[in-house]
């Protein structure tokens, strides 16, 4: 598959989407593109929103017996040439973190819209470069953009309580735990790419504890500073496989987070306090209506505890809900949420989060930008961190 960091071609604009189906092409025949994607875009081809064109994989084998099974007319195994024959709209990336860098700017430079699987980049600084690429920073208007797969952020749920914490109408937040306490086996990170920092980006933190990371922030706001620790206590990678962090926000609450991969009870979990209740969120992988709580204050009347409790028709979270919202921005030509700076604060977070466990310091939000060590490596150089260059042994 061809990835190449720069392209010396200039943008291409699509044509209008007005009265069109969507053209979308899945970057990436392994599990998420085909359990999670393609079902999406292909429930949104039912209601005549979508056509999915074109398939990529470095294994020709995977992309054709995909696209075979799938119905996709096109299978590839060089993104450029996809990019080039096909002019896809929208392009979805399902490949390993290291790769989504070049796949996106590819794709940005071919005109489409980009939606990639978390976690979006490992670095800030391949954040800002994939932002710099995007329509608005080429001078075209209403896009493309490129949007990060935060699907835990869509769904009745999600929706109804950042209305709630938005009104404050169970008084201020005050204190919220997000956890992501997961467990990975040895037979896991047996997998080549898995556990190091320049291919998979980072620990816990950086590719399982990042989707709760997110739907905090996404319900409490921007946060302002962290204080965190990372471990190493279990598997023998490069990366952390525990980190613990306490967060303030900008508006003054205060948190937990605890991202694990060595927890054999596995959880993912939101709690946030508030004046006048404490609302909290408890699943694994993905959350519906049933999946959250609301517990009023004693003082609370019966009437206004049920209208919190009250999250409406159920729709779970879900890659097809977050598909649907970023299709409406695509036709009226908006940013779409989880990108930009939206998508960014995630990734911010987590990188000071690294930085503080390895420093053993207080990381402010907008701290960490070019010449910081951890704006191009979440490890940051850090000693007994950092990998080790492997000296070569002469023949």
């Amino acid at each position: 598959m061809s990835t190449p960091a720069t392209n010396p071609g200039a943008f291409q604009p699509l044509p209008p989407l007005t009265g069109r189906r969507i053209r979308a092409a899945v970057v990436g025949a392994g599990a998420i593109g085909r359990g999670s994607h393609f079902p999406a875009l292909a429930r949104l081809a039912e209601e005549g929103e979508t056509e999915v064109v074109a398939a990529v994989d470095i294994d020709a084998n995977a992309v054709e017996a995909f696209s075979a099974e799938a119905g996709i007319p096109h299978a590839y195994t060089d993104l450029e040439q996809m990019l080039r024959e096909q002019r896809p709209d929208l392009v979805t990336i399902c490949t390993p973190p290291t790769l989504h860098r070049a796949q996106t700017i590819a794709a940005l430079r071919a005109g489409a819209w980009v939606w990639c699987e978390k976690p979006p980049v490992p670095t800030l600084a391949d954040f800002d470069a994939v932002e710099d690429e995007e329509g608005p920073a080429k001078g075209a208007v209403g896009g493309p953009y490129a949007s990060i797969v935060f699907q835990h952020r869509f769904g009745s749920g999600s929706r109804h309580v950042r209305r709630l914490l938005a009104e404050e109408a169970m008084g201020r937040p005050l204190v919220a735990h997000c956890q992501t306490t997961w467990y990975r086996d040895t037979a896991y990170y047996a997998v080549p790419w898995r556990g190091r920092w320049e291919t998979e980006g980072g620990g816990p933190a950086m590719g399982h504890g990042i989707h709760q990371m997110d739907l905090l922030l996404d319900l409490l706001g921007p946060w302002s500073e962290v204080k965190a620790m990372a471990g190493r206590l279990v598997h023998d990678v490069e990366t952390e496989d525990v980190s613990t962090a306490l967060v303030r926000f900008e508006n003054g609450a205060m948190a937990t987070v605890v991202n694990s991969v060595l927890s054999p009870d596995e959880v993912s979990r939101i709690r946030i306090d508030c004046e006048r209740a404490t609302v909290e969120l408890t699943h694994l992988y993905g959350h519906s209506n049933d999946n959250w709580r609301v517990t009023p204050a004693p003082d609370v009347s019966g009437e206004e505890a049920a209208a919190w409790q009250d999250f409406g028709p159920d729709v779970p979270s879900s890659h097809l809900e977050q598909l649907r919202e970023l299709v409406v921005s695509m036709r009226a030509g908006e940013r779409p949420r989880s990108s930009g700076t939206d998508g960014r604060t995630s990734l911010e977070l987590i990188t000071a989060l690294y930085k503080s466990a390895f420093t053993d310091t207080t990381v402010r939000a907008g701290e960490i930008g070019p010449g910081d060590p951890y704006y191009t490596a979440l490890h940051g150089g850090a000693p007994g961190w950092a990998p080790v260059a492997r000296e070569e042994v002469p023949a």
